[in-house]
């Protein structure tokens, strides 16, 4: 039976080369575009260069204080005595890494200025993250003991400012009418790596902030790195106990004085749908990807509706095939079943051509350097997602045509 709908299928295809053409493009230009925004998206939420252990590690980069009062609030980053304070008190981590939010500043590298991006981070943040060293090394905590004035720079700063592959470890760079000594050269990663992208990597001793300031806001984020995954829940129950202890901050300002703080140790995706949410005591995931989910079926909707269309009128054409197929004894089911399984076969070779497309379109984007060091993938869950979506695509648009088809009375449909 299958054989015969597959049969009839390819025949119907191959008949009317117009309708077919405007189907396939419909549906492979919409499943391309939500191919590549699925593979945007994973690059965005899952581990990569240089957050390799992403999956593995919890993110405090976000206080918010309330006033229910007077329905007031205020957030914003945690600050590097936060971090000692508190989050340096926990027993369970491996490693804890302090690194600044990032901040952009004009250099001036072989007469030419050069707008580069630069972070402060404390030695640990070296050990929980795995960037790969072109040249030299990271600083050390030694190094900070010793208030030297290093700094790690990415590729990008080498090749401005010494030349491509020319070596720039040892040479001075001036920052800010500062000399520092160049450590290191890392391999640049793209600036949707939120918390570690930089092309300039200073530790925290160069800041002229006062960092040893007692505040609970600031200018930093801390990265928990667990002993084993299994350790997270208990890093999140013990830092729970912690924040729990701290202080408010006293405003003095007799309309905003907050009576409840939400700070969290979370996975890096929930560190950020908690914000999103707007609301400190719901992390916000399930209302994030409800909002995504809506989103990619409402943008499916609307070329399912026009293949809708084109369906109908495909079908209402053959009405003499079906009333001659019904005359000779074929029940409803087996016509809807024939054009639902006709069109489920044509959205699926629309989802071939559209992971073509989707390849060529990612590797585009990963040499055109339109976004620095990005590095889409087409993996195996980016595909689990082209397949599911070219399925229900195809039901989307196949049903209803198909249902309405059923109900053709053979003597309407022989006349027509």
């Amino acid at each position: 039976m299958l054989l015969n709908y597959l049969k009839i299928t390819f025949a119907v295809l191959q008949r009317r080369k117009f309708f077919t053409f405007i189907s396939l493009f419909g549906i492979s230009l919409t499943l391309t575009i939500l191919v590549v925004a699925t593979a945007f998206i994973d690059h965005l939420i899952a581990a990569g260069y240089p957050e390799i252990n992403r999956d593995r590690s919890l993110y405090i980069w976000n206080v918010k204080e309330k006033d229910t009062k007077n329905q007031g609030q205020s957030s914003g980053p945690i600050s590097f005595s936060f971090i000692n304070t508190y989050v340096r008190s926990l027993k369970t981590p491996a490693k804890i890494a302090a690194v600044s939010m990032p901040s952009t500043i004009n250099i001036y590298l072989n007469n030419h200025k050069l707008n580069v991006r630069y972070r402060y981070t404390d030695s640990n943040f070296w050990e929980v993250t795995s960037f790969d060293f072109l040249e030299g090394k990271n600083y050390t905590e030694q190094n900070i003991a010793n208030n030297d004035y290093v700094v790690v720079i990415n590729d990008y700063v080498r090749d401005e400012y010494v030349g491509k592959g020319q070596p720039a470890v040892g040479k001075m760079i001036e920052i800010d009418n500062v000399n520092y000594r160049i450590i290191g050269v890392v391999r640049g990663c793209p600036i949707t790596r939120i918390h570690v992208s930089s092309d300039l990597y200073f530790p925290y001793n160069t800041s002229k902030a006062d960092l040893k300031k007692v505040e609970l806001r600031g200018n930093f984020a801390a990265i928990i790195l667990p002993n084993t995954p299994s350790d997270i829940p208990k890093i999140q129950t013990e830092f729970n106990v912690v924040a729990s202890k701290i202080k408010l901050t006293d405003t003095g300002d007799k309309w905003f004085k907050p009576d409840k703080l939400y700070v969290s140790a979370d996975s890096y995706i929930t560190s950020f749908t908690r914000q999103f949410k707007g609301d400190g005591e719901d992390d916000g995931v399930g209302y994030f990807f409800t909002i995504v989910l809506g989103i990619a079926l409402l943008f499916m909707s609307l070329p399912a509706i026009n293949l809708v269309n084109i369906n109908m009128s495909r079908i209402m054409e053959r009405a003499s095939e079906i009333g001659i197929r019904k005359a000779f004894g074929a029940s409803s089911k087996t016509l809807v079943m024939q054009f639902v399984i006709e069109n489920i076969i044509l959205t699926l070779i629309g989802g071939v051509i559209a992971v073509f497309l989707s390849l060529g379109v990612i590797y585009y984007l990963n040499n055109s350097n339109l976004i620095a060091y990005i590095d889409l993938s087409f993996n195996w869950k980016v595909f689990s997602v082209a397949i599911f979506v070219s399925l229900l695509f195809g039901l989307l648009s196949g049903v209803y045509p198909a249902w309405r088809m059923s109900k053709l009375q053979v003597v309407e449909a022989l006349k027509n």
